[in-house]
């Protein structure tokens, strides 16, 4: 919802749509003019496949990458969900996080062997697996910056270290750009931080809070998928035409207005004023935020990886979020989730929103400081 709720182009977008019909089973005008939003702002994606989850756009990335390579194993990252895909539901974040399930009930074992998981933000936990299977990884899948152990920026060197490993050892490199895509920047993290993957995943903004999902890459890696290629995978909802015009006209807004400077400033301001606050308060705190991406922890530790993320108090989180609801302040419910600014909150918001969080601040530390 990187617009708001309700944006009136948005919606009017959608009443226009859906005056023509809900779903049809077939690509669609629409659906073409969003695939070419999408290439256009991704130099990495040729062709692009519209899904209608995030979860179906990992799934799909992971199939291609293994019809692609021949090989069957999967690296992930210790505390990376990347949807409740059977092969990547293993030392998740998100849910799997926040109620302490590192692996889930009916993912057959033999499946699961073929998923490996490294530290985030550590290649040579990368390294050592890559030569532990060699030859045999069909792809790493990255979030580039973690959302599902909360916000969790990618340390100087190491998304451009990924893409080294991946050229070495004839890996594909898998962005999941499912949260950060066109969130972060104009094209999402993978412009930000000047790294080409192999296949890119996408989901949340390119629908405008309609639910949708893509993944895309070079022509030569597309062809692979059906009707061209052998790699068959289809939808009857995918490319939705009401969910394609959501998206049309959120990627409009956000291509043709200062949003990302709008909203780098809003987080900034905000950035400080928790930091100032929580130091007021003796609050021992880390705040890691990229462009309107945020988490704020309650630890004195910096978070770099999924361990560190753990050393958050979730109990400080649990009485500061129960609190904020309280003030008005919908947060999202887990310790280990990230949070988000839209274009719709205003400077006078930010400012608010620091007033409650200082009044909460303060009952949080005579409470657990006495």
């Amino acid at each position: 919802m990187i617009l708001g709720h309700t944006h009136r182009y948005v919606v009017e977008a959608v009443k226009k749509a859906a005056t023509k019909g809900f779903s049809f089973g077939a690509p669609t005008q629409g659906e073409i003019e969003l695939a070419e939003m999408i290439c256009d702002a991704l130099p990495s994606v040729d062709m692009v496949r519209l899904v209608s989850s995030g979860t179906e756009a990992t799934m799909s990335a992971i199939r291609l990458a293994r019809a692609a390579t021949g090989r069957n194993r999967v690296l992930k990252f210790d505390g990376g969900y990347h949807g409740h895909v059977d092969s990547l539901l293993i030392k998740a974040g998100s849910g799997g996080a926040t109620f302490g399930v590192p692996d889930s009930a009916g993912v057959p074992k033999e499946l699961a062997k073929l998923t490996s998981s490294a530290r985030y933000n550590d290649l040579e936990s990368v390294k050592k697996l890559l030569e532990k299977h060699k030859d045999q990884y069909a792809a790493i899948i990255v979030e580039p910056v973690a959302g599902n152990m909360g916000c969790v920026p990618p340390a100087k060197g190491f998304l451009q270290g990924l893409r080294k490993l991946c050229n070495e050892h004839g890996t594909l490199l898998i962005l999941d750009e499912v949260m950060t895509g066109f969130r972060v920047a104009w094209g999402g993290a993978q412009i930000l931080y000047n790294v080409k993957p192999d296949i890119t995943t996408l989901g949340k903004v390119i629908g405008g809070g309609m639910p949708i999902g893509a993944y895309g890459g070079s022509k030569e890696l597309m062809k692979l998928v059906s009707p061209v290629g052998p790699m068959y995978q289809a939808g009857t909802l995918s490319g939705n035409p009401v969910a394609v015009a959501a998206g049309k006209a959120t990627l409009s807004v956000l291509k043709n207005e200062g949003i990302y400077k709008d909203l780098e400033e809003r987080g900034t301001e905000f950035q400080v004023g928790v930091e100032k606050l929580a130091a007021a308060h003796k609050l021992a705190t880390r705040m890691n935020r990229v462009g309107s991406m945020w988490t704020l922890f309650f630890t004195g530790t910096d978070v770099v990886d999924y361990d560190t993320a753990k050393t958050a108090k979730p109990e400080l989180f649990n009485r500061f979020f129960h609190l904020m609801l309280g003030e008005g302040v919908y947060l999202p419910p887990s310790q280990w989730e990230a949070a988000f600014f839209s274009a719709a909150h205003a400077k006078k918001d930010i400012q608010q929103l620091c007033e409650r969080i200082d009044r909460v601040f303060k009952k949080v530390a005579w409470e657990f400081n006495k």
